[in-house]
């Protein structure tokens, strides 16, 4: 189980006296410690990002999630030196009043009530193209860029930058300064995670799993997919969700292929549903599939759910320092085994990729790219594994995911909303008989046993599927893959 020392405790969202939980002090000092190193390690003489997740690694500073598509901010890191980052005028302004690690004053400064120097500037970046493009803002971002390289007598190094448009490149260059691909110098530093950056993710998987609780008595027919979206977005919202990034509700014919979107269809008895919950506390982030059937599952769902399961914890078993995300695609099924051209047309179907400040960080696992150029699993990575499998019945699909922390000997899962087996949501209904099966076709009159069949009327409809084991009634989870003892017995894993 989690502790403070693995790192994946869950301690609650506030901070208390009287117990050790996640010390943001020390979350901002070993994210720029790592930074640092690995700036070291380069061949850059600084860091200049536009990147909301970078600059919040970075400075441990946050304006809220509506500028996260503007690259209006953005920050510097020289070799050697310190954070400097350049904000709207009055939010700069804030950080030099409420972010004290951002003032580099000395004691003898302060002491002379000297200036000294902030880390937290006014400045501004060209706002995506809205400033006209002879206004000079990127020309005056590249000034504030260059000056404080000069600074530290790095203005005739290269210069990793993450994201940037074209005017402020053309900028950059105009300065004389070589600029390079920043954006791997900081992925490298934060592919390991700290205890404090465990901590965090686990407890925002957490919220989700609550989510997913509400979301599992919620489902029936007659809800709409964006209905679940608002009650997932409440549910984490009121459980102190930074930001709701989005969810994911697919169901019924729109799960194969999976149209990664939303929508307002109604739900129906019968239907195959998954979802994705993407949220973030205190900026980590979670992405978490489940897969539920409505009513009931036919079949065809359940078998795609036990082959989807199977491929996920077939992966999970090979999870440990020194194994590489090459061991871990070898036992996903190729693109050509579920209906796709290529592995570009399959991609992020069966699909693996780090989890942090951002959702999409390292390491990758997919057989495009690990197969030729693996990488090593390490303790602290904390990443997210996820497979799918289209239902043999051509409308039907089931996809799972979990989120994983390597540890010394292994990896431990920090996704618990169970998922060993096909759960079936909304009200049980009876008939004369008793329950009705859980696993059954969506249209009934395929469903029909040998021992109700009328005088000269044949016992299995042309075409359809043969009765239900001789008319023996099963539940999703009985025809499913037999993982184990019941679940009061089971012992980890529940395998």
């Amino acid at each position: 189980m989690g502790s403070y020392l693995s790192g994946t405790g869950t301690w609650g969202t506030n901070s208390v006296d009287w117990e050790a939980r996640v010390d943001v002090d020390r979350l901002r000092r070993e994210r720029l410690a790592r930074l640092k190193k690995q700036l070291a390690d380069s061949e850059v003489g600084a860091l200049l990002t536009f990147d909301f997740a970078n600059i919040r690694y970075l400075t441990g500073t946050h304006i809220g999630t509506w500028a996260m598509d503007k690259m209006i901010r953005f920050a510097l890191l020289p070799r050697g030196g310190e954070p400097v980052l350049w904000d709207f005028g009055s939010a700069a302004r804030h950080h030099q009043l409420y972010c004290p690690w951002l003032d580099y004053r000395t004691a003898e400064d302060v002491a002379e009530r000297a200036k000294g120097t902030s880390g937290a500037r006014a400045g501004i970046s060209v706002l995506r193209g809205a400033f006209h493009p002879e206004a000079g803002v990127a020309e005056m971002l590249a000034d504030h860029v260059w000056t404080e390289l000069e600074r530290y007598g790095l203005q005739h190094e290269p210069i990793g930058v993450d994201v940037l448009e074209v005017p402020v490149l053309r900028a950059l260059e105009a300065k004389g300064l070589q600029v390079l691909d920043g954006q791997q110098v900081f992925l490298e530093a934060r592919r390991i995670k700290t205890p404090d950056e465990i901590s965090l993710l686990t407890t925002a998987a957490a919220m989700v799993d609550a989510a997913y609780d509400e979301l599992y008595r919620f489902l029936r027919p007659g809800v709409r997919e964006n209905e679940t979206v608002g009650l997932v977005a409440k549910t984490l919202y009121d459980l102190g969700s930074e930001y709701v990034e989005g969810v994911n509700a697919i169901a019924g014919e729109r799960c194969s292929p999976h149209p990664h979107v939303y929508s307002d269809r109604i739900i129906r008895p019968g239907d195959p549903a998954f979802f994705d919950i993407l949220h973030s506390h205190l900026g980590y982030r979670t992405c978490y599939y489940r897969t539920f059937a409505v009513g009931s599952a036919s079949r065809a769902q359940v078998d795609a759910y036990r082959q989807c399961r199977d491929y996920m914890d077939n992966a999970i078993e090979l999870v440990r320092p020194g194994a590489t995300t090459a061991d871990i695609v070898s036992v996903w099924p190729t693109a050509q085994e579920f209906g796709f051209a290529d592995e570009e047309a399959a991609f992020a179907l069966q699909y693996g990729h780090g989890v942090g400040l951002s959702i999409w960080e390292k390491p990758i696992f997919s057989r495009l790219v690990s197969l030729d150029h693996p990488e090593v699993l390490e303790q602290g990575m904390v990443f997210a594994l996820e497979t799918y499998w289209p239902s043999a019945d051509g409308w039907g699909a089931a996809r799972i995911e979990e989120e994983l922390v390597v540890t010394a000997d292994g990896c431990e899962v920090i996704t618990k909303f169970p998922a060993e087996e096909l759960l079936v949501a909304g009200a049980r209904l009876y008939t004369t008989g008793g329950e009705l099966p859980t696993t059954r076709d969506s249209q009934s009159h395929l469903n029909r046993r040998t021992d109700r069949a009328l005088p000269g009327r044949r016992s299995v409809v042309a075409g359809a599927s043969p009765p239900l084991d001789g008319g023996t009634a099963h539940s999703a989870t009985e025809l499913g893959s037999h993982r184990g003892t019941p679940t009061a017995e089971r012992s980890e894993p529940n395998r």
